[in-house]
């Protein structure tokens, strides 16, 4: 079982490709706000098997913040919860939103990216983590090798 991280992507890029979907793993958009070197960010990610809460698994959309104003995190989680649903499960500077839409297209990825961008004022970069994608899939999916961190195996 092979696993493949493709890192830096921005939303045009990730808006061209037209990959397995049901091999896409997780994905995470990071919005980065100017300056860079002050770590503001949210990072709003989906694992497919669902992401660690406590002892159990929670499905859906999730999102974290570093550096960012606690007053800021209720408006956060109601754009996502106004495109997504899910009931608000909080745990550190984690909020899940379990049970919400769930997506794995590059368009959608690039939308929610690019709507990011313009609402909270950050910059995205994508990450994508896929599961057995074998070199020539990834080469016709448009995944550039240039942007490939493979993961060691078990």
């Amino acid at each position: 079982m092979s696993k493949q991280r493709y890192w830096k992507i921005t939303p045009e890029e990730i808006e061209t490709f037209s990959y397995d979907e049901g091999k896409l793993l997780n994905w995470e958009i990071k919005c980065v706000r100017e300056p860079e070197d002050q770590a503001h960010f949210i990072g709003v990610f989906m694992y497919r098997n669902g992401t660690p809460f406590d002892y159990e698994s929670v499905r859906g959309i999730t999102f974290y913040y570093n550096n960012i104003s606690r007053s800021e995190v209720p408006s956060i989680t109601k754009f996502l919860q106004d495109k997504f649903g899910g009931k608000e499960m909080e745990k550190g500077e984690r909020i899940f939103l379990k049970d919400s839409k769930e997506i794995y297209s590059g368009k959608d990825i690039a939308q929610l990216a690019k709507e990011l961008q313009a609402e909270f004022n950050a910059k995205p970069i994508i990450s994508l983590e896929f599961q057995d994608l074998e070199q020539e899939e990834a080469k016709d999916s448009g995944l550039p090798e240039s942007k490939l961190l493979p993961i060691p195996g078990k």
